[in-house]
């Protein structure tokens, strides 16, 4: 893979952001216009205009605590991980980043994901599988990893999304649902247009969230390939993280909190690695952790 700078990308992840949460807000303000249409309400209009914005400045000030409290991290204090904390500070002197908030979940699993608005904001959680798990250049290839998101702007994207999709799936499921058992307040008077506009208010409850899926999955393989070859640059030493990803990938079982809204979050799937097919890997949030260690040293 050839080498590219740790912030490369840094400027086409906020564009991206914008571009999300933009997106958002249309998907939203749809299906509000749809709601109030078949309820002859538009009040419902403007109530999914004040949570468009208000989830829009919700995501980017809370989605890292919402992932934290997810997941049930605990703060990491120098005195009891001092590994995790100097290799931690090492690195982010080396990428002429901010020292991030460090973070910990009690799993056996080892994974470690980074979060945060920005890079003065940000928090780097790993799992105390992975703590108990890797070497200390191991664990520095983890980490360098995850500095390379906080310097590529990675992880507002990466959260922001988190938040946001769900709240478009939680919508488009109650206007379903809404639909389904309640037939909307339609004038049945308004007749094939209003019938019409109804279908296409149900064909587009049903793609909003498929839409904001689509988005998600093309954002997260990609960036996982850039943050590997950035924390290579940043360790000097690709084989560190390229015997992490063995160890991870080895590991295969879950994470006990694992779930799908943030899986694209973390440096593995935390639903465990197996073998996919071509196929199945257009649907994946990380690239299969085999073509990773090959990118990085070129076996696996």
């Amino acid at each position: 893979m050839p080498a590219e700078n740790l912030y490369t990308h840094a400027d086409q992840n906020i564009a991206r952001t914008w571009i999300f949460m933009s997106l958002f807000f249309v998907l939203v303000i749809g299906l509000g216009f749809f709601i109030s249409d078949i309820y002859q309400s538009p009040a419902i209009l403007y109530l999914a205009v004040f949570f468009a914005i208000f989830m829009n400045i919700f995501s980017y000030w809370y989605s890292d605590k919402i992932v934290l409290k997810l997941h049930h991290a605990r703060p990491a204090t120098r005195q009891d991980n001092f590994d995790l904390w100097t290799v931690t500070e090492n690195l982010a002197i080396t990428a002429g980043l901010p020292m991030p908030k460090l973070y910990i979940v009690d799993d056996p699993a080892p994974n470690a994901f980074a979060t945060g608005r920005n890079k003065n904001h940000a928090v780097i959680c790993v799992t105390s599988g992975l703590l108990g798990m890797m070497d200390k250049n191991e664990l520095q290839g983890v980490i360098a990893h995850e500095m390379s998101h906080i310097g590529n702007k990675d992880m507002l994207l990466s959260t922001v999304v988190v938040v946001l999709t769900g709240f478009i799936s939680l919508l488009s499921n109650f206007f379903l649902r809404s639909m389904w058992f309640g037939g909307g307040r339609r004038n049945n008077n308004q007749g094939e247009a209003g019938g019409i506009l109804m279908i296409v208010g149900i064909v587009f409850a049903i793609l909003s969230p498929i839409i904001a899926l689509i988005i998600q999955l093309a954002i997260s393989r990609k960036r996982e390939f850039l943050a590997d070859a950035s924390g290579a640059l940043l360790t000097r030493y690709p084989e560190g993280l390229a015997s992490a990803l063995r160890k991870i990938g080895a590991y295969g079982a879950p994470m006990k909190t694992a779930n799908t809204a943030d899986a694209h979050l973390f440096i593995s799937n935390p639903f465990g690695s197996k073998a996919v097919s071509s196929i199945q890997k257009l649907f994946m949030t990380h690239p299969p952790v085999d073509e990773r260690i090959r990118a990085l040293v070129g076996h696996v």
